[in-house]
């Protein structure tokens, strides 16, 4: 025959009778104010349980939406790299040096006279692959702005629609061998 869990902490000697029957005539009157009121006892732990419950779905949406951010991260990050790799322009080592910014700080990139007019010109654009740079086109660059601006370090937009009316200097030409 199993003993009641009162009658197990009585056998062991962790609670006294005493205090078994103060909570026996306790639990007796609260079930007789129940039935005489006809009022629902709340269940504390019940609530808290589904308070606890409701919680942890509210964390575990966060954490799932979070998670999916940082997938297409990385999806964004694996179509631009794979855009890059594909379409990218071979430099020329020994080329004329283009200078340009990034974060503030200029770095240099050696490409041939054409390349170099072509990336002024807004025909070529230079983007960032890890820690280089390489050389793509502008149709190249446009895909790759749309899914990351900040990718493409170099993009001179057509001059013919950026071109302002109040330009004092516009009838001036500039030199060719003007490099900075």
């Amino acid at each position: 025959m199993k003993l009641s869990l009162q009658e197990q902490l009585l056998k062991s000697g962790l609670v006294s009778s005493a205090q078994a029957k103060s909570v026996k005539s306790d639990k007796h009157k609260q079930n007789q104010q129940q039935r005489k009121n006809k009022i629902e006892v709340v269940d504390e732990a019940k609530e808290l349980a589904q308070k606890a419950q409701a919680e942890k779905l509210e964390r575990d949406r966060e954490l799932n939406h979070l998670r999916q951010q940082q997938e297409e991260q990385k999806q964004l990050a694996a179509q631009i790299k794979q855009i890059i790799e594909l379409n990218r322009l071979p430099t020329a080592g020994d080329g004329l040096a283009y200078n340009f910014t990034d974060n503030n700080k200029v770095k240099r990139l050696y490409v041939s006279a054409e390349m170099r007019d072509q990336i002024a010109e807004g025909r070529l654009a230079i983007v960032k692959l890890g820690q280089t740079y390489e050389v793509v086109s502008a149709e190249t660059a446009r895909k790759i702005q749309s899914r990351d601006a900040a990718s493409v370090i170099v993009f001179n937009v057509d001059k013919k629609n950026t071109e302002t009316t109040d330009d004092a200097y516009a009838q001036y030409q500039i030199p060719d061998d003007l490099i900075w």
